[in-house]
């Protein structure tokens, strides 16, 4: 059957009009998104390509870098132990932070998130350390830890109670713990923040519900909240162990990666090699390590978080 050509010659201004609006909405959107992604290429891609090329010389950033080693820094670093120590390291504040530092946020949200007097001071008391600047922390822990208990607060605390002074951030059996607790008590308001946002999202119909079925406080925290709150705390894990592997500024303020490279991180030891001793070429190596591990983890954390939310169904 032929169409009416009456009323095809009537479609075709409607379907010109509607493909002209998709194609200014599409040309709207580029607009918009065009200086983002400028400053993406300029400061994240751009860098990234940089910091391959480099690594491929032993150039020690004056004038061209012209002495081509090939992948030799790329070798040289897993012969260094102090490259392995640093590995070591973030593994030991990643395993500590998911093992104390989240766990200690998911708690302290539960209490302040719930009919708790006060709890709208208390959650400005854990969120303050947060706003800090890491460097303004490292210079108030410097202070905190010193080996002297005339200035040092908790060497001071320690000999009141009877016990011996530590010299915290000197001794390299307990320069890590040092480092942990400091790191603890700048993030973990960060994490309690995130694990409130999920809390509010809990339907309280669901807890109620549970209450009434005979479910005690700690099962309704195990078998309701917990899961409910399944995408919060996967993303709280993510930015946790991104951050550890990261960590720098506040391990450099602390200890610069002592004692005798005790407390070096990946982070303080690229920053030692590119911009102490100038080795930027072995430096840019390190760095794509670094990117490197972080993008395996990343595809990692991908993969097996890819099942869906138990709040999609509610």
């Amino acid at each position: 059957m032929q169409p009416i050509p009456a009323l095809s010659n009537a479609l075709k201004p409607r379907r010109s009009s509607t493909a002209t609006r998709k194609l200014q909405d599409r040309i709207t959107i580029f607009l918009f998104l065009l200086p983002a992604f400028i400053l993406f290429v300029f400061f994240v891609i751009y860098p990234i390509f940089r910091s391959i090329y480099f690594s491929l010389f032993d150039w020690n950033g004056f004038g061209p870098a012209t002495d081509f080693v090939g992948l030799q820094n790329f070798i040289d670093i897993f012969k260094d132990s102090v490259f392995l120590t640093a590995i070591k390291n973030c593994l030991i504040i990643v395993v500590f932070s998911l093992a104390i530092q989240l766990p200690l946020s998911l708690g302290l949200a539960v209490l302040v998130g719930r009919d708790l007097p006060g709890r709208g001071l208390f959650r400005t008391i854990f969120f303050m350390p947060y706003v800090l600047s890491e460097v303004n922390t490292a210079i108030m822990w410097t202070l905190l830890f010193s080996a002297d208990p005339e200035t040092g607060l908790i060497n001071a605390i320690l000999v009141k109670i009877g016990l011996q002074p530590v010299v915290w951030l000197g001794d390299v059996n307990v320069v890590m713990m040092a480092i942990f607790i400091a790191l603890t008590w700048k993030y973990f308001g960060f994490h309690m923040l995130l694990y409130l946002t999920g809390l509010q999202n809990i339907p309280k119909d669901i807890e109620e519900a549970a209450r009434i079925d005979g479910a005690s406080s700690f099962q309704n925290f195990l078998y309701i909240t917990v899961p409910l709150l399944g995408s919060t705390i996967r993303t709280s894990v993510y930015l946790s162990v991104l951050g550890s592997l990261q960590q720098f500024v506040l391990v450099w303020m602390l200890t610069r990666g002592g004692p005798v490279n005790a407390s070096e991180t990946l982070a303080t030891y690229m920053y030692r090699y590119g911009f102490v001793r100038f080795e930027l070429g072995y430096g840019s190596a390190v760095a794509l390590y670094m990117f490197l591990f972080c993008l395996i983890f990343s595809l990692i954390y991908k993969y097996f978080t890819r099942k869906p939310d138990y709040l999609t169904g509610l």
